[in-house]
């Protein structure tokens, strides 16, 4: 076989591989989503599962504990999300006076700007209301998936506590003998870089939602606390999670507000906690322990929206983080480790332990 043929025959098989490793993943979403989101959960709560343990805790209580733990706090941010909605409905007929003059202005622009009239915003409007069971069966049967999801998550969550040392142990069997320190050092490894990462994160999202909630308190912003708190869950989305935080603040703050002051104030808000987040808490509190090139994380990111949604972009990033680990412990596959690696902060670090 000649050199062009290998190289034709193994980008077709990579591509491929890749094409049908892609489809596989978007058909599995409902078993591997809910599954991979109990195993990030459950490593973000074992420190206090083996703490439990040392304090002479029976496993599966302790298992018990913190998968109620996880269970209610979700349950109180879902709480706290919905009493702002409710009082964001309750306030919207105020709302609506103050951003209709606004509307109006903007539909006037349309029709003097474009070919558009009003016939054509009627139509659309029509054909929205016609659409409007459609929708409406699509938001039951999808809320009916995620609480069913939802639940199943938490299960996940407590057998994989449960079962650790067994779940171990297989993994650690699955090689040669003198294999097996090693791979008990990639297994702890993963898991000190995911927790590091996901309590970096969690820490950076309180912060966070007291920035943004003081900030556009201070400009007079109503509903402050929802925006505050959605735009700072969003932000465990690297780089893109942020942006969209931001676009929602601006969109609710001016439906509620109506006026440019409290636009003001969300951008002023936003971009001070920005700063503050990438000059400041981002290398100090979330620090280097995922390791990815920017590039690369984008990518992650991208890739992961178009397989899973909202959930593959959150998953995206620690995922890549434990295949990196992989990468970076087998030999064939450190080339791969580079590319994904970080290499200004591998020489950032060389240099710092020549300094000293």
């Amino acid at each position: 076989m000649t050199f062009g043929k290998q190289i034709l025959y193994t980008a077709t098989a990579a591509i491929l591989g890749v094409y049908f490793l892609t489809a596989g993943l978007v058909k599995a979403k409902p078993f591997l989503a809910p599954l991979l989101t109990a195993v990030i959960l459950a490593l973000l709560v074992l420190p206090i599962a083996r703490k439990l343990e040392l304090w002479k805790v029976p496993r599966m209580a302790s298992s018990l504990i913190n998968t109620l733990l996880l269970f209610f706090v979700s349950v109180g941010f879902v709480a706290l999300i919905s009493i702002q909605i409710q009082s964001f409905v309750a306030d919207w007929d105020k709302a609506k006076q103050k951003i209709m003059p606004e509307i109006e202005k903007l539909e006037t622009y349309v029709y003097e700007k474009t070919p558009l009239g009003p016939e054509d915003i009627e139509k659309q409007q029509s054909e929205a209301t016609g659409n409007m069971g459609k929708q409406a069966l699509s938001f039951i049967n999808g809320l009916y998936s995620f609480s069913g999801d939802y639940l199943l998550t938490f299960i996940y969550i407590f057998f994989l506590l449960n079962y650790r040392r067994k779940f171990r142990q297989f993994f650690v069997k699955l090689f040669r003998k003198e294999n097996k320190r090693h791979v008990d050092e990639v297994l702890t490894q993963a898991t000190k870089i995911t927790q590091g990462y996901l309590y970096g994160k969690f820490i950076l999202m309180i912060f966070l939602a007291i920035i943004y909630a003081l900030g556009m308190a201070a400009f007079g912003v109503s509903n402050f606390i929802i925006i505050s708190v959605l735009a700072a869950l969003l932000s465990i989305i690297p780089y893109i999670g942020n942006i969209i935080g931001f676009l929602i603040a601006i969109g609710l703050g001016y439906i509620a507000d109506g006026d440019t002051t409290a636009l003001i104030g969300i951008v002023i808000t936003f971009s001070v906690a920005q700063f503050i987040e990438s000059y400041l808490f981002e290398p100090y509190v979330v620090g280097d322990n995922v390791n990815l090139d920017p590039f690369i994380t984008i990518l992650a990111v991208v890739a992961g929206n178009m397989i899973w949604g909202v959930i593959g972009m959150i998953l995206s990033i620690p995922v890549l983080g434990i295949i990196n680990v992989i990468f970076m412990h087998v030999k064939p596959l450190k080339p791969y480790s580079f590319l994904l690696g970080n290499s200004e902060v591998k020489q950032k670090s060389k240099n710092i332990g020549k300094d000293k």
